[in-house]
């Protein structure tokens, strides 16, 4: 008993590696939720986030090349990508910057943008424990689709994970691609 009471009390002070979930689909929205423990300090986990041309997958671009995505950090800033021939994508907008703590923008990403849908994407830091962190990603999207707006969440939720496990791996690793699928 006193075993098993110790093993419970542990789990209890070990944060969780990850959280990732669907937290509530609907036709008419969704929200997805991501948090990761970080093995690095606060304020190296929150530079490096702000840095979205050195871990964003490439594949998630309309240019495929991540180093043509910039996020100006401000309220009113533009997460937007450079296209070929002075072509631009506004993905987002900053609404709150919090230099160290928080980032939220407002937009719908990707495909989302060709429907009548609006969306806010909050990603904070904040310490742990000694040299530790943890990364939080919250995204609430609504608005119509002609088929649903929930058929979105899980491929969001999916692609959105991807993006936390890749900034994790660099902060850690130096290298987003050593991300291991969650």
């Amino acid at each position: 008993m006193k075993i098993a009471n110790a093993v419970l009390a542990l789990l209890f002070l070990v944060p969780a590696t990850s959280i990732a979930e669907v937290a509530t689909a609907t036709r008419a929205g969704f929200q997805v939720k991501h948090e990761l423990a970080v093995a690095a300090p606060s304020a190296k986990a929150f530079a490096t986030l702000t840095e979205i041309g050195r871990w964003w997958n490439p594949q998630h671009t309309y240019s495929g090349d991540a180093h043509n995505l910039s996020i100006e950090l401000k309220a009113g800033g533009c997460f937007c990508e450079r296209l070929a021939n002075g072509g631009s994508v506004r993905h987002l907008e900053v609404a709150y910057y919090e230099p160290g703590r928080v980032l939220r923008m407002t937009g719908a990403l990707g495909p989302l943008q060709a429907h009548g849908l609006a969306g806010s994407l909050t990603l904070t830091v904040r310490d742990a424990t000694p040299g530790n962190s943890v990364l939080a990603l919250s995204y609430s999207v609504g608005g119509f689709m002609t088929d649903g707006v929930d058929k979105m969440a899980r491929p969001v939720d999916m692609m959105l994970g991807e993006q936390m496990t890749r900034l994790k791996s660099l902060i850690e690793t130096g290298d987003p691609a050593q991300a291991k699928a969650r």
